[in-house]
Order: C-alpha cells, then structure tokens, then sequence
C-alpha cells in the first residue's frame, strides 16, 4: 500500500482520515486518525524539518541507535470499528513485531521509507473499491432492475449504499468510512 493523502472536514472533530492506496489494485483504505498523527505524518511526507525531533522522530533515533531498521509495517487486524498493527523490525537479524496503532506505526514507517502491507482480511472488510468498471457493472444493473416501477422508497440498507457510491465518487473517504461502518451493523444485525 502507498499513501495516498489526508482529508479532514469541519465536522471530524480534529480527526483525520489516513487513505492508503494498492500500488497494484484499485482499493483504498481511509483510517481515521488524529491531528498529532496526521501532521507528523505530513510534516515527513512534504520534507518538513522542524527545529526540534518530534516523537515519531525520536522513534526513529532510538532505532537506529541500537542498529535496527523497520523491515515493514503490517495493519494486520480490523476489530469492532478499530485497526491494529505491528512494526517489524530488523535488529541484527533478529525479526521483533511490535503492536503498535497503525497511525504511529505509519508515521514511523515514513520516515524508514518502510513497506506498508494491510491484510487482505482488513483490506477485504474495510476498503473500498475505486474501479469504475465495479461502478459501471453496478450502475448497468440498477438500469435493469429499475425497468419495473421501484417500490414505495428505497430500504435503508440501499440507500447507504447509494450514499457510499456518491461519497467514493466524490473522493469523500471519511464520509464513505462512516458510511461502511454503519452498513456493516445493519448487516450484521
């Protein structure tokens, strides 16, 4: 996976959401993180230095102080809304997995130029898919069955649905996280 940015809107409440990208796939990842995380996060990205180390700085300095390097970092695990990762280290041939929030373990990874790997569990769960061919297939199908005259309204489950796609489309990540999150309760319901 790759970064693909940080989006925020007014009524986050000072949070952000983390979109990681398949560097071969069409599916993205929004993570909901905070401010702290999401400007050490930018600051790297965009070569920021500010005048004194930050904490994900003093991450990095520790780690190398004892000759260790971040092999990659792993979102391996989506549970009741909240994602898990680990950072795994090389020290001296030594493999170490650290649990970590992917939020540090991504502001970490940045400044390694580390590998960052979600599994498919994860991705298959909370990703989203931006392929207009899905979109196009899904749009030809509602042309369909929308030949015989629709029932009074749409069940709140399509409607979501109907929301996430404009959200998505919209490139609004956040909102389409939320709107995710809330299909899987109806579903699992």
């Amino acid at each position: 996976m790759e970064i693909l940015g940080l989006s925020t809107s007014p009524s986050s409440g000072g949070a952000y959401a983390l979109i990681l990208s398949e560097r071969s796939g069409n599916r993205r990842l929004p993570i909901i993180i905070g401010s702290f995380e999401a400007q050490a996060i930018a600051l790297e990205l965009e070569n920021i230095k500010p005048p004194r180390p930050m904490t994900h700085d003093l991450l990095k300095n520790m780690i190398l102080s004892f000759n260790a390097e971040i092999e990659y970092i792993h979102v391996n695990q989506l549970s009741e809304g909240t994602f898990y990762a680990q950072i795994v280290l090389d020290n001296n041939g030594d493999t170490i997995e650290l649990d970590a929030r992917p939020s540090d373990a991504i502001a970490v990874a940045v400044r390694f130029n580390s590998d960052i790997y979600v599994s498919k569990d994860v991705l298959q769960e909370a990703g989203i898919s931006t392929d207009p061919e899905d979109e196009s297939a899904n749009k030809s199908n509602l042309k369909v069955e929308n030949k015989v005259p629709p029932k009074k309204g749409l069940s709140r489950l399509e409607e979501l649905n109907e929301e996430l796609a404009k959200a998505i489309e919209r490139e609004n990540y956040e909102k389409a996280a939320e709107i995710r999150d809330t299909i899987q309760k109806l579903k699992s319901n």
